[in-house]
């Protein structure tokens, strides 16, 4: 063997050896991310699920708890307020009911345990202690509300999700901001009903 074949020979397996073992690392590299990318897409997908699941229980809860309050509250205001959440929130959830058949997420039928003990809770109430611990329970739900719909507005999502968050979210921001004008004036209201007692 000539001394050319010599040197050449071994180099040509080497270089044919490293194009191998890159080819094989650039697959291996590439299935990696194409995993990492599906794994990172189906968290995505199940943080969006979640969401609109969360926001069908929200729904459900204004609109059974103003449905109480239409009966039991004493207050005009509250009783305006009651019957704003039941209209508004029953138009939301129409809403949400066409978003989520497009997602293909299942929305809850019945209260989440954590409302149903709050509406057991308002139920046993009357007058003015009523009207008060119904607008503190709308002043913190529309809290929490307006927050998750805040952080959902800045995702990435599907334009029917991103469509139904950016129109619900005013309508919440403007539920909350009349909660936290009505709670004060029960607050004073259940006050004076028990200074009137005491005295």
């Amino acid at each position: 063997m000539s001394s050319i074949h010599r040197v050449v020979l071994p180099v040509a397996i080497a270089a044919l050896c490293w194009l191998g073992a890159f080819a094989q690392a650039s697959s291996s590299q590439s299935k990696t991310s194409t995993s990492t990318e599906h794994s990172m897409t189906k968290t995505k997908v199940a943080g969006e699920h979640t969401f609109l699941r969360e926001a069908g229980y929200a729904d459900l809860a204004e609109v059974q708890l103003g449905q109480l309050a239409e009966q039991k509250a004493s207050s005009p205001e509250v009783k305006q307020f009651a019957e704003r959440m039941v209209n508004d929130h029953t138009k939301n959830d129409d809403q949400l009911k066409q978003v989520a058949k497009q997602e293909g997420v299942i929305l809850p039928d019945k209260l989440s345990s954590k409302d149903e003990a709050t509406k057991a809770r308002l139920d046993k109430l009357s007058g003015k202690e009523f009207d008060h611990a119904y607008m503190l329970d709308m002043v913190r739900d529309h809290t929490t509300d307006v927050a998750k719909f805040t952080d959902e507005s800045k995702e990435n999502v599907p334009s029917s999700v991103k469509n139904y968050v950016d129109q619900s979210l005013p309508t919440l921001e403007s539920h909350l901001k009349e909660a936290r004008s009505v709670e004060p004036q029960t607050a004073r209201a259940l006050h004076k009903t028990g200074t009137s007692k005491a005295s």
